[in-house]
């Protein structure tokens, strides 16, 4: 070889700054010009399939204070266990199975979706009803992956792959939405310290 290659150093990692809201979501935060609409602000239509539902909760810190400038994006399938595409949005339904959605600044978030149906497992069964989530904000250096289960689907909790992945099944319980008086789907998600949600390496 003539010339030898030089060995190459990994990339230092640094967070996602305290901007990162702005830029995915800057109408949410008054800078306008940019996008008509933030990208991901509405997943349904008109023609939707399947039971509307409301995704809420809090972004928590370490410390108990909630993350008023985080982001989630979440990924579902559709009410029939399908997942959106293309050829979906051309047969006329509008169902984006994608949401983006900044936090408040009480840590709060909200997604206006419909109830996922399973979906097929890697052992061959089906996976509960469940979405996933991406959450960044400040201080995070990867995005942290995460998923939300349905108390209601207990049944289809006690045999899915990934939930039985967890090996303590009070640590599970941080993935599982309960509805409100009000209807809703309430997570927290807490990002460290007691009760910290489960995160995956994915």
């Amino acid at each position: 070889m003539l010339h030898p290659t030089p060995t190459l150093k990994e990339t230092p990692s640094q967070t996602a700054g305290p901007y990162v809201h702005i830029g995915m979501t800057p109408n949410f935060c008054e800078i306008t010009g940019v996008c008509d609409v933030d990208l991901g602000l509405t997943m349904l239509a008109d023609d939707t399939a399947g039971e509307r539902i409301t995704l809420t909760g809090r972004v928590i810190d370490g410390a108990g204070s909630p993350v008023g400038d985080a982001v989630i994006e979440i990924w579902q399938a559709q009410s029939d266990g399908t997942f959106a595409g293309p050829r979906t949005r051309e047969q006329g339904h509008g169902f984006t199975g994608w949401g983006r959605q900044p936090t408040q600044p009480d840590g709060t978030y909200r997604f206006d979706t419909v109830k996922p149906g399973p979906v097929d497992g890697p052992n061959g069964r089906k996976q509960a009803p469940h979405v996933s989530l991406w959450i960044v904000a400040r201080g995070i250096n990867i995005g942290l992956q995460t998923r939300l289960y349905f108390a209601d689907e207990a049944e289809a909790n006690a045999t899915d792959f990934v939930l039985n992945k967890i090996m303590d099944p009070r640590r599970r319980e941080t993935l599982i939405a309960r509805k409100d008086e009000g209807g809703r789907y309430v997570m927290d998600i807490v990002l460290q310290g007691e009760g910290e949600t489960v995160f995956f390496d994915i």
